[in-house]
C-alpha cells in the first residue's frame, strides 16, 4: 500500500515470503479477529479502510515517541530497528537479509554492522576460545 494505493512490489526480490515467529503470527492472527468483520486488512481505520501512513505517522507515530521521550524518527527507522534486533539475536546474516529483501549480505553489514558491537567478531576472541575449548592450554 503506497499512498492510500495497493501496488506491485518494485522488483522481484521484494515480492518475498517472509518466516514470521510464532508470537508475531498469533498477534496478527488476535488482531484480525478484530478487524475481519469490517476489513480485508488486519490494521485498518474504523470504517475498514486501510491505514493513512501520515494519519498514522502524525497521530501515533509520533506522540509515541514524544510519550516515551524519544527523538523523533520516521516510520521506516522500525525497519532498521527489526534488522538490528535481528543481528544482536545472533539470526544467520544470510537469513536477515533475506527476509529484509536483499540479495546479498553486504547492505546487511554496511548499514547495520555499525550499531552492533562485535558484530563480526573480528577481534580474534571466537578463535581463541575455539582453540581453548579443544585443547587445555593453561597448564
Amino acid at each position: 500500500m503506497v499512498k492510500g494505493e495497493l501496488i506491485e512490489t518494485k522488483n522481484d526480490g521484494s515480492f518475498r515470503d517472509i518466516v514470521m515467529s510464532s508470537i508475531v503470527f498469533n498477534a496478527l492472527k488476535e488482531q484480525l479477529k478484530v478487524t475481519k468483520k469490517t476489513s480485508e486488512y488486519v490494521f485498518c481505520v474504523s470504517n475498514g479502510n486501510p491505514l493513512d501512513r501520515d494519519n498514522f505517522r502524525n497521530w501515533v507515530w509520533y506522540p509515541l515517541l514524544r510519550y516515551l521521550e524519544l527523538d523523533k524518527r520516521t516510520l521506516y527507522t522500525i525497519r532498521h530497528i527489526g534488522a538490528t534486533i535481528f543481528l544482536v539475536a545472533g539470526e544467520s546474516p544470510k537469513f536477515i537479509a533475506r527476509q529484509m529483501g536483499h540479495t546479498s549480505t553486504e547492505m546487511l553489514f554496511k548499514v547495520y554492522s555499525r550499531f552492533v558491537p562485535n558484530l563480526t567478531r573480528n577481534d580474534g576472541g571466537a578463535m581463541e576460545r575455539l582453540i581453548r575449548s579443544q585443547v587445555n592450554l593453561d597448564k
